[in-house]
Parts: structure tokens; C-alpha cells; sequence
């Protein structure tokens, strides 16, 4: 049921508009398959946890309770799967502030870490932090990881690690002249184990990857250590009494400011490439599990610093979004942020119930899993990405950084590298010539700027009057000074007898940008119901003083200049027939041009439009078979994946559904029959049995806009109540969906809700723009 909004107004009782309904009592309901998933990420987090409080030098009861607190942050966060807790990504950070600080002190720089992430949530800053270039979070992270394998590596061996990385590679050989069998040897099953688990074969190899390798392998060292009655140091857990809480550091305030600073950054920057991540991870599923909602950032933001002002209160590590346990949460089915919540209770009743079992484990095996963590955060994928958009530089050079010296000198180091490759490449332009076939070609590599204006026009004077020449540009930026330099040597060639054309780096030719005097001659042109004003017609196409009609100007335009694109795979249409993806039932509205607001071509939508997208009930007297006949077609012939009922705003037919007289009143027309149709939509939206539809996290602000989202609601449950329909959402092979377009804002939002009686909100969220794949070409569209 949706979720309810408390009204500020009461309406006389002569007002259409709706009352709102009482809030429902949601209760706590949790889905099963967050009560598994949350069992899979807790077995992950409990080793993980023990082992990085291990790595930082901190009480193994402060990795505890940072797993226990990061169910906070999935309560609060905006990021309903992020599992958060202690990081690996945190390690060498978090040890450097107990060397100078103490632990107790460091506990107190967590506290405020976690304020300074609330302001910035505040401030709604969230994604400013995505500004940083992948290059540098991939080789910042790469830098801990290596310094985190060095340092281990020894515990591994049996020694003890040194406070830098440096000194732990100098120690090395001396440690390896002085190996520890018994250390080694549980090591080496723990590492084993790691690496084996996830490849051994067959059906075996499925029911035992049930397990997570990371408790498996501790759990498999654990019991040869006590077995082979090894002496080795154990987990040691102090009675929580004497459990060490915050106290204020004592150091130079630029000293502590920098050390929050680096804590907030570094958190905040790792739990919301996290969240990106987990929404990727979310969007790839395609099984038929409850919707889940984008990551809210700020909103996450604000989760995590609520999560770390409660574990440096507590006394736990620094807590941030983590993506081994979040993409482990994922693919074990989580649904909802109850899984987050329910692992750190579970870590919580571990941490109180369990220590005598937890003291069996030999810091051996911690150190040898946390050594593996930290050799798998030099991420192969992450550096071939890196290297295919030519920042290796970057990469390397910040990673080395946060090896030699510190995270946050580091990662300075990568952004002032980062700021000089961008300007040396803002600024390195090649440009060569040839004459192949009696054309004369001009490739210019590289961004035009004014710097580079000077050669650019040597090398266009050298071209002989009157030839034919092609210039293509490779580059994806070109400044004003550029522009004009390439616009008045085309103008003054041109004149000389000579032909100008303008392609990219895959020979696809470039339109020339048209002249004010064209200004208004564009595919978009009638759309704007040609208020721009008159314009020429082309060469041969209208005689003089007679003016065209706007439709058959479209048409020759379409003609002209669409057609030629779209001829091939209109060609495999009619030749293999249509194979769209979805049914689309949309408005009759003009406003609404479904290929444009979709980004849809031919064959793709199987569209069907009517007065207010209404999908009539097949039990009515008066129904409508050509609606049900699209319908039957699409889903039973077309085998459509998808349904999407799509409504908007300023909506004249729930204008006048609002306005109708009551049943039997009033003149009989056309359009009043049809509205009928509608009365279930307006009965749903005065109800109080139902509550409003929100759009983005506020009210409607007037009744036809709530009506509009109610009515897409309410036309969803008609689609569920068609015979075909039905079938195929049984069989689990049709999806529905609901969609508002504001017209006004030019905004898609998409309806999140759950699906079913269970439904708990409609919210229609807003669709965020996202940046085109890289390598994916853009595919001419009917405009």
C-alpha cells in the first residue's frame, strides 16, 4: 500500500481534491532472502573485521564493534545494500593515527570524521567527492594494498611489521632468515584455502562455495592449529569491560585537522564509489526480486558519518562502504537495507556470545587473510581500465606515492600529477597532411585550443586553391578561437573553387554547423510549431511565392536527412520482422514524443496511445477491445519483455476526469464514455484505504498531478487483471513498470515501488542522466 502524506488543507466538501489517507503501520517485515543474505555477509565481515583490527594495530574488539556500527549506516544510509564496516582501504591510515596519536585519540578522530561527513551531507556535496579521477582512487587504493601485504607478510612469517612500508622491505630479509614454521604453515593453509575455494569444481564446488572463503580458510587454519597443537599468539579478547573509549588527542592542531581530513575524505570517497558500484551490481541482476531504490548519496554520506561518529564513540575503527561484503550482499539476493542491519546484529551477538570460540583463531591466519586483501586491491581490471585511458602515469605515480610517504600526501601527489597530464594534453595537438587519391587530407589529433590556432592555420594555408579537402578531427574538445579559425579558412576556400568536408577519426562525416540564417532549420524545427519564423526553402524543393505545407516540409526533410540513416536497419525490419522489447501505452497528448524521451528507435517500443493512458478492465460492459487487442498481441505474439504505462503532467484527460459530472449526469459524448474508463483512478486517489503517489520525495502540487500518478498506479493493476498478462508475470517473464513525465521540467521518473499487495510506497523517482558507454556509438534516431 502506498506510503501516506499528511494533508495541510482541509477541501470543502464541495473540492474534487482528495483527503489524504492515515499513514499505514508498515511494522518490520523482513524478506527472507535478506535474512540469508545478511547470514553470508556476516560469515564474510566476521574474519575481516578480526583481521583488519589485527593489521592496524587496534584492539580486535575495535574491528568488532565498527562491523556491529555499520548496520547504522545501512539503516541511515542512502544506499540500501552497501554493507558497511571496517575497510582494508582504512588500514594504513588508521595505524598511522594510533602511532602518533594513540588509539583512545584516534577513537576521537573518528567522532569527528563522522560530524564533518554530516556536514557535507548537509550541504549536499556528495558527488563533488566523484570528482576525483579513477585513476587516483585506483592507485591510492592500490598504494594501502601493497602496504598492507608488506606489513603482513611478516606476521605471516612469524615477525613482527615495522610502522612503514619502506621499513617493512628493508626488514624483509632478516625476517626470512628467521621464518616461524608453525606461523607459516597456518598461513599457508589460510592462503591456500583462499585462493582454492572459489575454483574447486562441479556440484561440490557450488555447495561448498555456500560457505565464504575467507571464514572456510580461517576456520580450516583455526582447526590444524589446534589440532597439531601449534603455539602461536591467538585472538585475544579483553573483557569488554575494560573495553578503551575516546578521549581527546593530544598533537598540533594542523596535525589532528589533517588527520580528519584524511579520514573524512578517504571514507567518504570509498563508500560512494562503493554505492556506484553496488547500483551496477543491483541493475545487472535480472531475476524478479522487489525493486531497489538507487543509491541516495547525500543520504548515504550522512549514513556513514552518522555510522562513524557511533563507532569512534564505542571505540571501533572508522567505518566506510565496502565492496567485497556489498557485491557479497548482492549476490546472495539482499532486497533491502535489512540485510545491512541484520549482519551487524549478527556481528554484535558474535562479538558477546562468542569470544572463547573467537580466541581459538591464530593472528597467523588473520594476517595471512588480510595480506590476501591487500595483494587483490591491486586490481588487475582496474588497471588495464586505467591503462586504456592512458592514465597509467596517474595510477602509477599515486600509488607510489602512498607507498613512500602517507594516503593523504599521496593522493595530492596523484591529483597535481592528474591536473598536468589533463593540461598537457588540453595543450598537445599533432597535425599531419597527405594527398591521396587528388584529395588532400588534414588530421589534426588532439584538443583545439587557441594554442594550438597558430599551427593549425600554417597547415591549412599550405593547401593549394581550389582542391578538394578533408580535415578530420580526432579530439573531443574544441575551443571558440579553434572553431572560427576552422569556419573562416573553410569560408575563404570555398570562395576560391575549393570543397571543404569535416570528418571524425572513423571517417563519419561531421555536419557543418548551419548559419543564423538556417538557425530555425533544424530536425526539431516542428516541434516548435515553426515559431522561429520564415526561412528559406532548399534548392528546388518550394517555388517562389508559394509556401509549403508543414507536414510535407517535415517530410522532405526526413527525407533528406534521416532517411539515409535509418535505411539499413529499417531494411532488417521489414526483412526479419518487428522484435521490439516492450509495450509502451502512453497519452494521445502532443507534448509526448515517445522516441525522443526513451531514446528509442525503429522496432524497439510497440506503442500504444489513448486519452490518459487508460488500460479499460476486460470485465466491463463497455470495454474497449483495441486497447485489449494490443495488449493480447504484444504480450502473447510479440512476447514483449516489458510493460511500461506512462503518464504526465498538465494531463487534460484527468483535468476533465476531475471536472465530470457524477454517473448519469450531464450530456453523453464520445470523450465522457471513454473517461469512464478512468473513475477507478479517482476513486483509488480519493480513498482512504489508499494513500498519494509521491514524485521524487514530495507532494503532487495539485490534484491533476496526483491524479496522473494514481492513474498509472491504478492502470497497472488493470494490466495485471488481462488473462495474457497474468500468465506470463506468473511465468516470471514480463516485468511492469510506471512512468510520469513532467512536461514542464522535461523530467522522467520512474515508479519504485514494491510490486503486489505488499507494496509499501508509490514513489516516482527521477531519472538521473548517465553519460554514454564508452566504445558505444550513438544511434540515429527518428528526430
Amino acid at each position: 500500500m502506498p506510503a501516506c502524506q499528511p494533508c495541510t488543507t482541509t477541501p470543502a466538501a464541495d473540492d474534487h481534491r482528495p483527503r489524504p489517507p492515515r499513514r499505514p503501520d508498515r511494522g518490520f517485515r523482513v524478506h527472507p532472502a535478506d535474512l540469508s543474505a545478511s547470514i553470508s555477509v556476516f560469515l564474510i565481515a566476521l574474519p575481516l573485521s578480526l583481521g583488519i583490527a589485527l593489521a592496524t594495530g587496534a584492539p580486535l574488539q575495535a574491528g568488532l564493534v565498527a562491523a556491529a556500527v555499520g548496520g547504522v549506516a545501512g539503516l541511515l544510509g542512502g544506499s540500501p545494500l552497501q554493507v558497511s564496516g571496517p575497510a582494508a582501504g582504512l588500514t594504513v591510515i588508521t595505524a598511522d593515527l594510533i602511532q602518533r596519536y594513540g588509539w583512545r585519540a584516534t577513537c576521537a578522530i573518528t567522532v569527528v570524521a563522522g560530524l564533518a561527513q554530516l556536514a557535507l551531507a548537509a550541504v549536499r556535496v556528495a558527488r563533488s567527492a566523484l570528482a576525483v579521477s579513477p585513476a587516483i582512487v585506483h592507485g591510492m587504493l592500490a598504494g594501502i594494498g601493497v602496504t598492507i601485504a608488506l606489513a603482513q607478510l611478516h606476521i605471516v612469517l612469524g615477525g613482527t611489521p615495522h610502522s612503514s612500508a619502506v621499513g617493512n622491505v628493508r626488514a624483509l630479509p632478516a625476517q626470512l632468515a628467521h621464518v616461524h614454521p608453525a606461523a607459516l604453515s597456518v598461513s599457508a593453509v589460510t592462503i591456500a584455502l583462499l585462493l582454492a575455494w572459489p575454483r574447486i569444481p562441479g556440484n561440490t564446488g557450488r555447495a561448498l562455495r555456500k560457505v565464504p572463503a575467507a571464514l572456510a580458510s580461517v576456520v580450516a587454519a583455526t582447526v590444524v592449529a589446534v589440532l597439531a597443537g601449534l603455539s602461536l599468539p591467538r585472538v585475544d579478547l579483553p573483557s569488554w569491560s575494560s573495553h578503551a573509549l575516546p578521549a581527546l588527542p593530544e598533537g598540533t592542531i594542523p596535525g589532528i585537522a589533517a588527520a580528519v581530513l584524511t579520514i573524512t575524505l578517504v571514507t567518504s570517497v570509498q563508500s560512494l564509489l562503493s554505492a556506484i558500484a553496488v547500483d551496477k551490481l543491483v541493475a545487472a541482476r535480472k531475476d524478479a526480486r522487489p525493486t531497489v531504490h538507487r543509491s541516495d548519496l547525500d543520504r548515504e554520506l550522512a549514513g556513514q558519518g552518522a555510522a562513524n561518529v557511533v563507532s569512534g564513540a564505542l571505540g571501533g575503527l572508522p567505518v566506510a562502504g565496502v565492496a567485497v561484503r556489498s557485491t557479497a550482499n548482492v549476490k546472495a539476493g539482499g532486497v533491502s537495507r535489512h540485510s545491512t542491519m541484520l549482519h551487524g546484529l549478527w556481528v554484535a551477538v558474535a562479538a558477546l556470545l562468542l569470544p572463547p570460540v573467537l580466541g581459538l583463531i591464530p593472528l597467523a591466519a588473520l594476517a595471512a587473510l588480510v595480506m590476501v586483501v591487500g595483494v587483490q586491491m591491486v586490481n588487475l581490471t582496474h588497471l588495464r581500465s586505467v591503462r586504456r585511458n592512458r592514465e597509467i602515469l596517474v595510477y602509477a605515480v599515486t600509488t607510489t606515492a602512498v607507498v613512500f610517504t602517507d594516503v593523504l600526501a599521496g593522493v595530492a601527489i596523484g591529483v597535481a600529477v592528474a591536473v598536468a597530464v589533463a593540461l598537457h594534453r588540453l595543450t598537445r595537438t599533432r597535425i599531419t597532411m597527405e594527398k591521396r587519391d587528388g584529395i588532400h587530407r588534414v588530421r589534426v589529433r588532439g584538443q583545439l585550443t587557441f594554442l594550438a590556432v597558430p599551427r593549425l592555420s600554417r597547415a591549412l594555408a599550405q593547401l593549394p586553391h581550389g582542391v578538394d579537402a578533408v580535415v578530420e578531427l580526432d579530439g573531443s574538445f574544441m575551443d571558440h578561437a579553434a572553431f572560427e579559425a576552422l569556419h573562416d579558412w573553410q569560408a575563404a576556400h570555398e570562395t576560391q573553387g575549393g570543397t571543404v568536408e569535416f570528418t571524425g577519426r572513423s571517417g563519419g562525416r561531421i555536419a557543418e554547423p548551419a548559419s543564423e540564417s538556417h538557425a530555425c532549420c533544424r530536425p526539431w524545427t516542428p516541434w516548435r510549431n515553426h515559431h522561429c519564423g520564415e526561412h528559406p526553402a532548399a534548392e528546388g524543393e518550394q517555388r517562389p511565392g508559394r509556401r509549403r505545407h508543414q507536414l510535407a516540409s517535415g517530410l522532405s526533410s526526413f527525407q533528406r536527412n534521416t532517411a539515409p540513416l535509418l535505411r539499413g536497419e529499417l531494411a532488417r525490419l521489414a526483412r526479419e520482422g518487428q522484435r521490439p522489447s516492450q509495450l509502451f501505452l502512453t497519452c494521445t497528448d502532443s507534448r509526448l514524443v515517445t522516441s525522443m524521451i526513451t531514446a528509442s528507435g525503429p522496432g524497439d517500443l510497440f506503442t500504444v496511445r489513448n486519452m490518459g493512458n487508460l488500460v479499460p478492465l476486460t470485465d466491463e460492459e463497455t470495454v474497449d477491445d483495441s486497447v485489449a487487442a494490443a495488449i493480447e498481441y504484444a504480450v502473447d505474439v510479440l512476447r514483449v519483455d516489458s510493460i511500461t504505462v506512462c503518464g504526465h503532467s498538465d494531463c487534460a484527460a484527468m483535468e476533465a476526469l476531475l471536472n465530470a459530472p457524477p454517473d448519469g449526469t450531464g450530456a453523453t459524448t464520445p470523450l465522457r464514455r471513454w473517461l469512464r474508463h478512468g473513475r477507478p483512478s479517482l476513486e483509488r486517489m480519493r480513498s482512504r484505504r489508499h494513500a498519494w503517489a509521491r514524485i521524487s520525495g514530495r507532494l503532487p502540487v495539485d490534484a491533476v498531478e496526483q491524479l496522473g500518478l494514481t492513474n498509472v498506479v491504478q492502470q497497472l493493476e488493470h494490466l495485471r487483471a488481462h488473462e495474457s498478462v497474468a500468465r506470463r508475470l506468473a511465468d516470471g517473464t514480463l516485468q511492469l513498470h510506471g512512468m510520469f513525465f513532467h512536461v514542464g521540467e522535461a523530467q522522467a521518473y520512474l515508479l519504485t515501488g514494491g510490486e503486489g499487495p505488499d507494496r509499501i510506497d508509490d514513489v516516482f523517482d527521477r531519472v538521473a542522466p548517465v553519460p554514454p558507454t564508452e566504445g558505444t556509438p550513438a544511434r540515429p534516431t527518428a528526430a
